[in-house]
């Protein structure tokens, strides 16, 4: 009987054992997955302290998320757990204790996520999950996979990235696990920017739990990343704006709410002379505003970046009693998930006794609305320190993906700051080495990735002061190909002013030994959907170095530029990209501003290429003279003696610069010759 208790005793875990690694997801999100294996080194954090580790072996709370500059988070409830949300492009993981994956040969990643539009790309298709490891210099970004458009399923769903842990070149070391020697940058937990791996582009990605550990100690990718179905609901309607004006007496699907602690009185003659409205003010901090007949969409709809534009009146009331006004919170999801929208946005009123108009532009709002009762809503807006009359309240939402109303804003001409409309910013700055003018801005910080080198450059004759990226001349290990430039005292106004129309006109050496080599304006900070993100220009935006030995202008505008900077504070433009030594020796920006005292206006418009050129011609005694504009660059005078087999050749005589015009006077002579320019 021995023989067979010993086989029964045996075969009972075993079938246990083949019965638990035989499972796979979905896995419940109250609790760790079932496949973990609680024997293998594991660190992790969960930001709201909600699961506690299964063994000796996993370590709480040994992670950090890291919330600064491009990877910010904030706290943010939806799905009824408390995550956190990235309000930047990336997030960045800190392990104190990184050390401990120096041998590892695979590092598993596990997270929690929320399955929303923050998981996807802008089209809401599937993403590579591309994580940074190393230090700089010496960095790569191996892909964990993608998530399938089958975790949008508005809840909390458990993922699995297994990503490789490269080796240095330097030194044979892991990219996780150790500082090397020539480690520059905040690289104190083994990675970039005071983290140890980070996340890239993630923008709107919401996470409550991240867990480093051994190769499987959470099982297989395949096992875990299962997901439960999405609710279903009716399709977004084919609308995208509501509102109501007291002062006109109209509303389209907009009421305003008054229960609760959002009572209101409704005054009828507000605002200054010659300007008397209908209006609507708190009894206390809150206005609320329902939209009737889920006009906009359900709760059950997938949340949308919302935009509210409302007019306000600036009591003279209000001078020195730091009065603010704007959204204070919104619906995350339908199951009573809030966020609180930051404060500081808020307008502070100045008691100029004006009418204002502005706007608000809130990424992720779901319709179910905060003590909406049965309307669904926007945001809530809160009166700090008085009471804010309102006369009117536009609600749009900003639709995406397939929707008949993708990328149409409604109200586009509502600015969230409407400073720009007024002469209070500037709209110029300039730079010109050459000249030793820094007329609000300056070349850049000059370190890390982005190294230059100021020095005289240019042709025989015209030498001058200039800037170029360092390339091998610079700090080892970076290609610094990179040319930067910080705007000084907010010359061209605040961060805070939406993204602006900029023109930008650089003067640079067109070298000869540098032909074939470009450059461009590539990577800047811009704000799509009420998401700060970065924004890239195309290809068509590069310049080539022709060999002309001149200095050549290149003129470039982008529509939606915010002044954050690109490794570059406090503020900045767009970093430049430069493949080659090309020598820059002046930068100008220019603001084109879409209202105003100065809208479209473009103090760069001459610098502009011209892009229609006519060649002149006229008689001057024996001579004839052949002329066209000296903006015109890269043409060049031909001439023929026959249209029926053309030889078109060079012109010998050089233009003379006379009045903005290139001339060449010719000697009158016999025959016919045909002239033309070309490119």
């Amino acid at each position: 009987m021995k023989p067979s208790f010993l086989i029964s005793g045996l075969l009972t875990p075993l079938l246990a054992a083949v019965s638990l690694f035989a499972q796979t997801g979905p896995f419940d999100p109250g609790d760790w997955p079932t496949l973990k294996n609680p024997t293998k080194v594991v660190h992790y954090v969960v930001t709201d302290g909600g699961l506690t580790s299964p063994g000796d072996s996993w370590v709480a709370d040994a992670l950090q998320i890291l919330t600064a500059g491009d990877q910010g988070t904030v706290d943010f409830t939806i799905g009824g757990q408390t995550g956190k949300k990235v309000t930047g492009n990336n997030l960045n993981i800190a392990d104190p204790a990184f050390a401990s994956w120096a041998e590892s040969e695979f590092i598993d990643i596990l997270m929690q996520v929320y399955g929303d539009a923050g998981l996807f790309n802008a089209q809401g298709l599937a993403r590579n999950f591309n994580f940074l490891t190393g230090t700089l210099p010496e960095l790569a970004a191996p892909s964990g996979g993608q998530i399938p458009v089958e975790a949008k399923n508005k809840k909390w769903n458990w993922v699995l990235f297994r990503i490789p842990n490269g080796i240095r070149a330097s030194d044979g070391t892991r990219l996780v696990g150790s500082i090397p020697a020539n480690a520059q940058g905040a690289s104190l937990n083994g990675g970039v920017n005071g983290g140890t791996i980070r996340l890239q582009d993630v923008p709107s990605f919401i996470v409550r739990v991240v867990a480093f550990g051994e190769e499987g100690a959470f099982g297989e990718p395949a096992d875990i990343n299962k997901f439960f179905p999405a609710e279903t609901c009716d399709p977004e309607p084919n609308t995208n704006l509501a509102g109501i004006d007291l002062a006109a007496g109209t509303t389209n699907h907009v009421q305003v709410i008054n229960d609760g602690d959002q009572t209101v009185t409704f005054e009828a003659s507000v605002g200054p002379a010659g300007d008397k409205r209908h209006a609507v003010l708190p009894n206390g901090t809150f206005l609320n505003f329902g939209i009737t007949g889920n006009y906009l969409g359900k709760p059950c709809n997938d949340p949308r970046t919302v935009k509210v534009c409302l007019d306000f009146y600036d009591d003279p009331a209000f001078a020195g009693l730091d009065v603010r006004f704007g959204p204070e919170a919104y619906a995350t999801d339908d199951k009573g998930g809030i966020a609180i929208y930051a404060a500081d946005r808020r307008q502070v009123l100045a008691g100029t006794g004006k009418w204002i108009r502005r706007s608000w532009t809130v990424p992720a709002v779901n319709l179910k609305g905060v003590n909406a009762g049965t309307l669904t809503a926007g945001p809530r807006f809160a009166s700090e320190n008085g009471q804010v009359a309102v006369s009117r309240i536009d609600i749009a939402v900003l639709r995406i993906g397939d929707h008949p109303l993708t990328g149409l804003d409604p109200l586009v001409d509502c600015y969230s700051d409407p400073n720009i409309c007024t002469d209070a910013y500037g709209n110029f700055v300039e730079l010109d080495l050459g000249k030793d003018v820094k007329n609000g801005l300056d070349v850049g910080t000059s370190g890390g990735d982005q190294g230059m080198i100021v020095a005289e450059a240019g042709p025989v004759g015209d030498r001058r002061q200039a800037v170029r990226p360092a390339r091998e001349d610079g700090t080892p290990g970076f290609a610094h190909q990179y040319l930067n430039f910080a705007i000084l005292s907010e010359a061209l106004g605040p961060n805070t002013q939406p993204p602006t129309r900029l023109a930008i006109c650089v003067t640079y050496y067109d070298d000869p030994a540098l032909i074939g080599a470009q450059f461009k304006p590539e990577v800047y900070q811009t704000e799509r959907n009420g998401v700060q993100t970065l924004g890239f220009t195309p290809n068509s935006y590069l310049v080539t170095i022709e060999g002309t030995d001149k200095w050549r202008t290149a003129y470039w505008e982008i529509s939606d530029m915010k002044f954050n900077g690109v490794n570059q504070g406090p503020q900045a433009a767009a970093r430049f990209f430069v493949s080659g030594k090309i020598f820059v020796t002046s930068v100008k920006y220019a603001v084109i501003r879409p209202c105003g005292p100065l809208a479209n206006v473009n103090l760069l418009e001459s610098c502009k290429p011209v892009t229609e050129v006519t060649l002149g011609i006229a008689r001057s005694g024996k001579d004839v003279q052949l002329s066209w504009s000296a903006a015109a660059e890269g043409f060049q005078l031909q001439e023929t003696s026959s249209l029926i087999s053309p030889d078109w050749k060079a012109v010998s005589t050089a233009p003379e610069a006379q009045g903005g015009q290139n001339v060449v006077t010719l000697t009158l002579g016999t025959g016919t010759t045909f002239y033309r320019l070309a490119k």
